[in-house]
């Protein structure tokens, strides 16, 4: 349980570094526009409030990564544990304000790691 665990949590690290490079790069680009569905006005009028927000997804997946590499096993799950948390509670915000898919896209796969993780012995 702890490899599928591990595995969730570098999927949802991976699908935060994904965030990052939409929000931060790709923002007022057609791919960025398409997948948030923008026009280049409101991409370039949210261009900044994007970017802060691609940070955040930076250092919520720095901090799984931290989590899968730190030595000290017990410390290792508490760091998952936080920051597991953190990125489901941005997706039930993320999914109570913007859009209810943010639950499943953002939230799902920290949600699934969360249980393998309590699965683990």
């Amino acid at each position: 349980m702890t490899i599928v665990a591990n595995i969730l949590i570098a999927l949802t690290a991976l699908a935060h570094i994904g965030f990052l490079v939409l929000e931060m790069f790709l923002w007022t680009k057609p791919q960025g526009r398409k997948v948030f569905r923008m026009t280049p006005e409101q991409a370039e009028t949210t261009r900044v409030l994007a970017a802060n927000q691609g940070l955040y997804n930076g250092f919520l997946a720095a901090g799984l990564v931290w989590s899968l590499i730190h030595p000290q096993a017990g410390f290792g799950f508490q760091l998952k544990l936080f920051f597991l948390v953190c990125v489901i509670v941005a997706a039930i915000y993320g999914a109570l304000t913007v859009k209810p898919r943010i639950l499943l896209v953002q939230g799902g796969p920290a949600i699934a790691a969360l249980v393998f993780l309590f699965l683990a012995p």
